[in-house]
């Protein structure tokens, strides 16, 4: 059985690598899971939490000396030395940031597995740990500015006289980026946003803020699932935005970041001395270089006109219980996929695109930079008859071609005619029926877009549950199994009416601003 040790994080570091409840998980996957003792008191969770959990709490050096270290920043050299020949040591290494670090792993005859380095696609992103940690410093950096400017978020009508809403600006609608605009503007603020992306503008309007578009003739796509450096055309355009949102707004948060670059500068000296007194800026990016001129990583700075600049570099551990859970399900997730036996046996394949990307390090020999993963690409540009008209594919992926479409038909109503023929009626009748409506079902569907997808089906599922009108017709029947298949027909038929309904009414109250679906 595989030994899992949780250690203790060096520094101010208030998160833990694992939780109580996801340490009851690894225990579930056959790990012997051992956590470093007071490794989670500053997240709260207490070593008798671990104990129940099926735990056991060790010291520093048994910890650091398993099979399997989880940690969440990178080790120092000094920790690099304490972990044993053959480990695996998985946390967040910033591989492309610190070449160092990977050649201090590569030393040592270890593996070492990046959990911020997991690509973004659509089965990675339970163990996409960067969104996790940036949801979460989205959403402190506006309960930082709301501590830190003198005023309420929310306008209201007092006695003493009417109050105006703060006005907050959010530079960037990435993960961190709408996690901020939707706290800020559940707290009753007016919220803008600006990102290179327009088709971000109607994720900024689902939770409450105004999208501010830089109009340029540039589109911004994106490959890997990250940001990429803008135009010069559009950093100009963007500079008079801030400058011009500046003398109007209380709050700016900026949350602009491009992988292995520093931060691109947004607001200059001169936006900053342009805003009003009391003003809070929080600067998300100050770790990298700042996205505000005079913000520095880690500290509050006043400016001369009294506007408080906050670069906080450690927002995610300013809620260190809630960053805890997050990061140690993460984890989890990527356990889970390196052991799919349950044995307590972590195997890496290569083959598999998520453990490659994230492996920095294996047994001494290092592996980083793995190998580029597409997880975008630009949208193909539409025909207006493509657009019109849904296309049939091969297992190739080309068109069968118009006259590939006609001979299709022509079987398809060869078939129909033929079943028809020697059908004993009701047959034919029903039969007739079935097929036109796929064939309706089909170009109808067709026609709507993905978004609405899921609402429309769940629309399509309640209006099918008209079913249950006849097994209600055949629940009086004096064959008993007639009577218990009827029975099931109408449990069934009733699950999917009121489902569908729940589903619609959910899915569409996302789509309007204040409304909480129960449940």
């Amino acid at each position: 059985m595989t030994h899992i040790g949780i250690v203790a994080e060096s520094g101010h570091e208030t998160r833990v690598a694992a939780t109580p409840a996801t340490v009851r998980a690894l225990a579930a996957l056959g790990y012997d899971v051992v956590v470093e003792k007071g490794a989670g008191d500053a997240a709260s969770f207490p070593d008798h939490a671990y104990t129940d959990a099926g735990a056991r709490i060790v010291g520093a050096d048994e910890a650091w000396r398993s099979e399997v270290v989880l940690k969440i920043n990178p080790p120092t050299e000094e920790e690099i030395g304490r972990l044993a020949d053959g480990a695996t040591l998985i946390g967040m290494l910033s591989p492309a940031l610190r070449p160092d670090l990977v050649e201090a792993l590569a030393a040592r005859p270890i593996t070492a597995l990046a959990l911020d380095a997991v690509p973004r696609i659509s089965r990675a992103q339970s163990m996409d740990v960067l969104s996790s940690m940036a949801n979460i410093a989205g959403y402190r950096a506006v309960i930082e500015a709301a501590h830190e400017f003198g005023r309420f978020f929310t306008g209201q009508v007092t006695a003493a006289g009417k109050v105006p809403p703060a006005k907050v600006l959010v530079a960037g609608a990435g993960v961190a980026g709408l996690a901020a605009i939707g706290a800020a503007s559940s707290l009753g603020a007016i919220v803008r946003a600006t990102d290179p992306r327009p088709e971000v503008a109607d994720q900024v309007k689902s939770i409450g803020g105004v999208y501010l578009k830089v109009e340029v003739d540039e589109a911004m796509t994106s490959t890997d699932g990250y940001a990429k450096a803008t135009s010069e055309a559009y950093n100009r355009r963007a500079a008079e935005i801030y400058s011009e949102q500046a003398r109007d707004v209380d709050i700016i948060i900026t949350t602009a970041l491009i992988p292995g670059r520093p931060a691109p500068r947004l607001l200059t000296a001169e936006d900053v001395a342009s805003m009003m007194p009391g003003s809070v800026i929080v600067d998300m990016a100050a770790g990298q270089g700042g996205n505000v001129e005079g913000s520095v990583a880690g500290e509050r700075v006043v400016t001369d006109n009294g506007v408080v600049i906050l670069g906080y570099t450690d927002l995610p551990g300013r809620l260190p219980a809630q960053a805890s859970q997050l990061y140690g399900t993460n984890l989890l997730n990527l356990l889970k996929l390196l052991t799919k036996e349950k044995d307590g046996q972590l195997r890496i394949d290569f083959d598999d695109v998520v453990q490659r990307s994230v492996t920095v390090v294996r047994d001494g020999v290092k592996t980083w930079p793995p190998p580029p993963v597409q997880v975008s690409a630009a949208p193909a540009v539409r025909t207006d008859a493509s657009a019109k008209t849904p296309a049939l594919r091969t297992e190739k992926g080309k068109g069968l071609g118009p006259v590939g479409k006609v001979a299709l038909i022509a079987v398809g109503i060869a078939v129909l005619f033929g079943i028809n023929a020697v059908a004993p009626a009701p047959l034919p009748q029903h039969f007739t029926v079935l097929v036109l409506s796929i064939v309706v079902g089909f170009y109808v569907i067709g026609k709507v877009h993905h978004a609405l997808h899921t609402p429309l089906m769940s629309v399509t599922n309640a209006i099918s549950g008209i079913i249950v009108v006849g097994a209600l017709l055949q629940v009086t029947s004096d064959n008993l199994v007639v009577q218990i298949i009827a029975a099931v027909a109408i449990l069934l038929a009733s699950i999917n009416i009121f489902g569908g309904f729940a589903v619609t009414r959910r899915m569409l109250a996302m789509f309007s601003k204040g409304d909480k679906p129960n449940g």
